[in-house]
């Protein structure tokens, strides 16, 4: 998971045989080093379909996933560990490298109250045999920390690493998303700091989920701690263009965060590349 990427909303978030046909030349167009293919409904992938994109196109991806409510890991972790499984197998057929994104939990999921130990010992239980079966398929297997609005139970960095650790599994890395940071951490730069031991993956995605530069993130202190922990994993763009009405939801996201995808990869992308460039990263 190495170079720049951008995840797959920017043209769908259905992937079907259409979604794929329109996505992967488009993102191949722009000079993608890789996609990021969200799996909402894995089983209905067509795998080979994608995989033979992939290859045509010189394009690698990861894959990524929240949840769904019936396979909560924290209240149903047998439920999240077949749904994972699943997930798993499809990641290795399309050839993607990762399977990461809200593997603990779902996007939107929230109790009322603060996290139980239940809880986090029932996501444990399902994150350790998921990554023993990633481990098996030869697939890296992440957790991303999303902001206290989608999800109660892994906000930061610091809870990311500490999930790590109670899991037990030394393959299990932290994908890190800076939209979610701008909300959550004492500073981007020591939300970095915490992930970095385990940090392989990180969303680039502005404050408003829009034009990277056109919001309020602080890129220098992104690209500058990236740049001093010698940064070596996947920098993806992430803004949601292209949202199915259940996914808006759990992602809160009621308007437009920009007019066209045009807009976020003709403005956005050159000022992500500079930047990497300016630090070093590419």
């Amino acid at each position: 998971m190495q170079g720049f990427g951008v995840h797959t909303s920017m043209w769908t978030m259905n992937w079907d045989r259409a979604g794929a046909e329109r996505t992967i030349p488009a993102a191949s167009a722009y000079g993608m080093d890789f996609i990021e293919i969200a799996l909402l409904n894995a089983p209905a992938v067509d795998a080979p379909h994608t995989r033979a994109l992939l290859e045509k196109h010189g394009m690698r991806a990861v894959c990524s996933l929240g949840l769904p409510e019936r396979n909560w890991a924290s209240v149903n972790p047998e439920g999240a560990i077949e749904h994972l499984r699943q997930a798993l197998e499809v990641t290795a057929a399309l050839g993607a490298e990762a399977l990461s994104g809200v593997t603990y939990g779902g996007i939107g999921q929230r109790t009322g109250v603060p996290p139980t130990a239940g809880e986090y010992d029932n996501i444990a239980r399902a994150l350790e045999a998921a990554a023993r079966y990633a481990r098996e398929l030869g697939i890296a297997f992440g957790i991303e920390p999303v902001n206290r609005y989608e999800n109660h139970l892994v906000n930061t960095a610091a809870q990311a690493k500490w999930m790590i650790e109670k899991v037990g599994a030394d393959n299990i890395f932290i994908h890190l998303d800076t939209y979610h940071m701008n909300i959550e951490e004492k500073g981007v730069g020591n939300g970095i700091l915490d992930a970095r031991e385990h940090l392989r993956y990180i969303h680039l995605s502005e404050s408003d989920r829009g034009t990277p530069g056109e919001g309020t993130c602080d890129w220098d202190e992104v690209f500058a701690t990236l740049a001093a922990i010698g940064f070596k994993g996947g920098l993806a763009m992430e803004s949601f263009i292209n949202m199915p009405p259940e996914i808006g939801y759990g992602l809160a996201v009621w308007r437009p965060v920009a007019e066209s995808f045009e807009e976020v990869m003709d403005r956005g992308l050159p000022f992500l590349r500079n930047k990497a460039k300016q630090y070093r990263l590419v």
